[in-house]
C-alpha cells in the first residue's frame, strides 16, 4: 500500500533528508519519498496507526514538532492526532504553524504570505535594536548598555533558535542547524564577540524569510494547476441543471458551461459554440473556437457564448486531475545530482564538526592562544549546516518542474528533467509529432480538358463510399469548396487501392498508382516531388488528373528543429510513412536525418544506432506503435493528442500540440541543471575558502556567517530564476 501523508512544522531541507533516511530503514516501509517545497511524503509500506505513530516518533526526534499526518486529519480543524503523537503544542522552526493550514492545497500561497510577514516584523525590530547597539558600542563608552543592547537584540532575532534547540536536546537530537547555531553564537558572546554573534541570528533570520519565500514561489507554481480543478458544475438531471460537486460528476453526464466558466470534466461539446481559454493547460495563448462535435479539456475557461457538454470521463479522470497529480508526483522524483547532494550532507557536517574539534585543541595545544581557536571552532560551526546545498539543488529542480507545467510541459521527475539535460540527439516521429496528423487536400493537377474543380467533384462523389481517411479529406474539401456530389449508380472500394463508381455512363476509378496499373492504364508525366497520398482520377480508362493528399507540417515544425540544431542537437525522423515521403519530408523542415518505411522494432534499432553515435537520445511520439521506442529512449516524449499507451510510456508530455514545447522544455531543462551545478560548485568553494581561512589562524564570524546564510539566500535565489518562463517561449 502507498500513501501520501503531510508534513508540519518542518523547517529544515536537511533534517528533511534525515527523516526520509530513517523512515526507510524501518522494516515495515518499502520505499519512501520526501518532498520538502510540498512538505508531502509519500511511503509505501504496510502502514498500520502502529506505523503512523512510529514514524511521527522518528520525526519529531530528529526535528522537534514535525508532525506527520493523514491528509484530511488537519485540514478540518481536528488535532487529535497530533495530541496523540505529542501530547504538546506544535512547535516550529519558521514559526509555520499558524493552525497548520499553510500546508495545504490553495491555501499555500495566502498561508505562506502570512508567515514571511509574520517574520519580519521581529527581524525589522532586531535590526533597530542591533543598529542602537552598534552605536552605543562604537561611539560611547556605555558597555552596559551596549552588551544589554546586543543581547535584546540577539533574544529579538534568534529566539526561535534557542528555543528549537532545547526543544531538540529534549528530543535526542543535538547537531541540527540550531544547536550548532546556538553554541556558536553563545560561544561568541561568550568570548565577547558581541556583534559577531547578534550577526549569525541576523542572517540565519533573513536567510530563513529568503527559503521560505522561494519555497512558496516554486511551491505556488505547483500549486496554480490543482487550483485549476473546478468545485461546482451545473449538471443535467432529471431534465434541469443542478449544482453539484465536481466530484459528483460521472463519464456521461451534460454540463452546462456558462461565459466566464471553467471547464469541470472533459468532454464532447453537445451543443452551442463559443471561445475557449486554453492557456492553463496547455500553454497556447491563442483561444480556440469550439463548436458541437468537438473534444474540450477540462480546465479551460469559456471566454463567450454558453454551451453544452457530454463528458467523456469523470471529474476526478479527467485531464486537469492527472496534470495536477503528474505535477505532483514529478515534484517528488528526486534527480541523481540531488541524490549525491543528500549522500554528501552525511559526511559534510559530521566532519566540519570533527575539524572545529580538532582545531581548538590543537591550536590551542600549539600556540596557547586558547580564546583565538576557540574562536575559529565557533566560524566553522556556523558553516557546517549544509541546508544551502540541501535545498538549492531539488528547489531548482521544483522550480523547473513549476515553469514547465505553466507552459504546459508536465515532466515526470526531476530525473527527467536531469536527462533532458544531457540529450545530445531528438528523434521524432512524423505524423501527429512534426505534422497535424490529419489528411488534407495539398495538391490538384489536371491533365485533360476539365478543371481543377470538375477533377474534384468526380472523385468526391466516388470517394463517399468510403471511410478511409484520405477519402474523408477529399470529401471534405469538396464540401468545403462547395461542389455538388452525385450519388454513383454503383459503387465499392477496392481494398488497397481504391475506389469504383458508375456515374451514369461513365465508369471511374480513383485510386492509387497500383489500381492503375492493374487496370493498363497509361500514367501521365506529372509532378511527383509532393509529400503525400497520390490519388489518380481515371475516367473510361483515360487519367483525367491527380490529387494529393498529405498531412499538413505543424507551423512551428521546422523552427523548432531549426531551434534544436542551433543548441547543437543532432535531430531525425524516424516515421512508419513511406520512405519517399520521409525524405521529401525531412528536407521541408530541414532535419539532419529522416528514415521511413519503419516498424516499431525497425524504428527501436535506428534509435540505439542514433545513440552510439551521438550520446544520450530524447525521442518525441504520439502513437501506439510508439511506446516501445519512448520506453526505449534515455527520455521519452509524447504528445497530449497521442495514445494512452505513449503517454504512460513517456518521460515528458506536452500539452500543446506544437513542436516549440520540445524546445521549451530541452531550455528548461539546461537551464535547471546549469543552475544546480552553478549552486554546488559556489558553496563549496566559498565553504572551502573559509574553512581554509580558520584552520590558517585566519578566522572571522561575519565571513562564516557569509558563507552560511550569505550563500543560503545566494543559491535560493538562483534557483528560482528558473521560474521566468519568459525565457522558455520561442515563437
Amino acid at each position: 500500500m502507498e500513501k501520501i501523508y503531510e508534513i508540519h512544522n518542518l523547517g529544515c531541507a536537511h533534517c528533511g533528508g534525515k527523516i526520509e533516511e530513517a523512515i526507510k530503514k524501518l522494516d515495515e516501509v518499502e520505499t519512501v519519498s520526501l518532498n520538502f517545497p510540498m512538505r508531502k511524503i509519500r511511503i509505501k509500506g504496510n502502514i498500520t496507526p502502529e506505523l503512523l505513530f512510529k514514524i511521527n516518533s522518528i520525526a519529531g526526534k530528529i526535528e522537534a514538532g514535525v508532525i506527520i499526518s493523514e491528509p484530511d486529519s488537519m485540514r478540518h480543524g481536528n488535532n487529535k492526532e497530533h495530541e496523540h503523537y505529542h501530547g504538546e503544542e506544535c512547535c516550529c522552526n519558521h514559526e509555520h504553524c499558524n493552525k497548520h493550514e499553510h500546508s495545504h492545497g490553495h491555501k499555500y500561497n495566502h498561508e505562506d504570505k502570512k508567515i514571511i510577514k509574520k517574520a519580519v516584523i521581529p527581524l525589522i525590530m532586531g535590526i533597530a535594536v542591533f543598529a542602537a547597539a552598534l552605536t552605543v558600542h562604537y561611539f560611547t563608552d556605555i558597555n552596559f548598555l551596549a552588551f544589554g543592547l546586543f543581547a535584546l537584540a540577539y533574544l529579538i532575532l534568534g529566539y526561535n533558535v534557542i528555543i528549537n534547540t532545547f526543544k531538540n536536546i529534549k528530543a535526542g537530537n543535538f547537531f541540527d542547524e540550531n544547536f550548532l547555531m546556538t553554541v556558536a553564537t553563545v560561544g561568541a558572546f561568550v568570548l565577547g564577540e558581541y556583534a559577531e554573534a547578534v550577526g549569525v541570528v541576523l542572517f540565519f533570520k533573513i536567510g530563513e524569510i529568503f527559503e521560505d519565500y522561494a519555497v512558496s514561489r516554486s511551491r505556488k507554481a505547483i500549486t496554480d494547476v490543482s487550483e485549476l480543478k473546478v468545485n461546482e458544475a451545473d449538471v443535467l438531471r432529471n431534465g434541469e441543471f443542478v449544482r453539484v460537486d465536481s466530484d459528483e460528476i460521472e463519464a456521461g453526464d451534460i454540463l452546462r458551461i456558462k461565459a466566464g466558466e471553467r471547464i469541470a470534466a472533459d468532454g464532447i461539446v453537445e451543443s452551442g459554440e463559443s471561445r475557449i481559454d486554453t492557456s492553463a493547460v496547455n500553454g497556447e495563448p491563442v483561444p480556440m473556437t469550439v463548436r458541437a462535435g468537438e473534444s474540450v479539456m477540462s480546465g479551460c475557461i469559456n471566454l463567450s457564448e454558453t454551451f453544452t457538454l457530454r463528458t467523456t470521463a469523470a471529474a476526478s479522470d479527467s485531464m486537469i486531475s492527472k496534470i495536477a497529480r503528474a505535477v505532483e508526483d514529478a515534484s517528488a522524483e528526486k534527480p541523481k545530482i540531488d541524490r549525491f547532494i543528500t549522500r554528501f550532507s552525511k559526511i559534510y557536517t559530521p566532519l566540519v564538526i570533527i575539524v572545529a574539534i580538532l582545531t581548538a585543541v590543537l591550536g590551542s595545544l600549539i600556540t596557547h592562544d586558547i580564546n583565538k581557536w576557540i574562536y575559529s571552532a565557533l566560524t566553522f560551526l556556523v558553516i557546517s549546516c549544509p541546508c544551502a546545498l540541501v535545498l538549492s539543488v531539488p528547489l531548482a529542480y521544483f522550480s523547473g518542474i513549476g515553469a514547465a507545467s505553466k507552459l504546459g510541459i508536465l515532466f515526470k521527475g526531476g530525473n527527467s528533467i536531469e536527462a533532458l539535460a544531457k540529450v545530445k540527439a531528438v528523434v521524432f516521429d512524423k505524423t501527429g509529432t512534426l505534422t497535424n496528423g490529419s489528411f488534407t487536400v495539398t495538391d490538384i493537377k489536371t491533365c485533360g480538358k476539365i478543371s481543377e474543380d470538375e477533377l474534384m467533384q468526380i472523385c468526391g462523389s466516388c470517394e463517399q463510399v468510403s471511410s478511409h481517411p484520405v477519402a474523408e479529406s477529399i470529401v471534405s474539401e469538396c464540401k468545403k469548396k462547395g461542389l455538388k456530389l452525385t450519388e454513383p449508380d454503383k459503387s465499392g472500394e477496392l481494398t488497397g487501392r481504391g475506389v469504383f463508381a458508375e456515374i451514369g455512363e461513365n465508369t471511374v476509378l480513383c485510386g492509387n498508382e497500383k489500381l492503375m496499373n492493374e487496370r493498363n492504364i497509361i500514367l501521365p508525366d506529372m509532378p511527383d516531388d509532393l509529400m503525400g497520398s497520390v490519388i489518380y482520377v481515371a475516367v473510361n480508362n483515360r487519367v483525367e488528373g491527380r490529387i494529393i493528399v498529405s498531412d499538413s507540417i505543424k507551423k512551428t515544425s521546422k523552427n523548432a528543429i531549426s531551434e534544436l540544431k542551433s543548441m547543437g542537437i543532432h535531430t531525425a525522423v524516424l516515421t512508419g510513412d513511406k520512405p519517399e515521403n520521409a525524405e521529401i519530408f525531412g528536407n521541408k523542415v530541414s532535419i539532419d536525418s529522416a528514415k521511413g518505411g519503419l516498424m516499431p522494432d525497425e524504428k527501436l534499432a535506428e534509435l540505439n544506432k542514433i545513440r552510439s553515435e551521438k550520446g544520450t537520445v530524447m525521442f518525441v511520439g504520439d502513437g501506439i506503435n510508439d511506446a516501445p521506442v519512448l520506453a526505449g529512449a534515455d527520455i521519452g516524449g509524447a504528445m497530449q493528442s497521442g495514445a494512452d499507451l505513449a503517454l504512460e510510456a513517456a518521460d515528458a508530455v506536452f500539452m500543446g500540440s506544437e513542436p516549440e514545447s520540445i524546445v521549451s522544455a530541452k531550455k528548461i531543462a539546461d537551464k535547471t541543471l546549469r543552475i544546480s551545478y552553478q549552486n554546488i560548485i559556489f558553496a563549496l568553494v566559498i565553504k572551502a575558502l573559509v574553512l581554509i581561512l580558520g584552520i590558517l589562524g585566519h578566522p572571522n564570524m561575519w565571513l562564516a556567517v557569509f558563507a552560511d546564510s550569505g550563500t543560503a539566500m545566494l543559491l535560493i535565489l538562483n534557483s528560482i530564476r528558473v521560474l521566468n518562463i519568459k525565457k522558455y517561449k520561442n515563437f
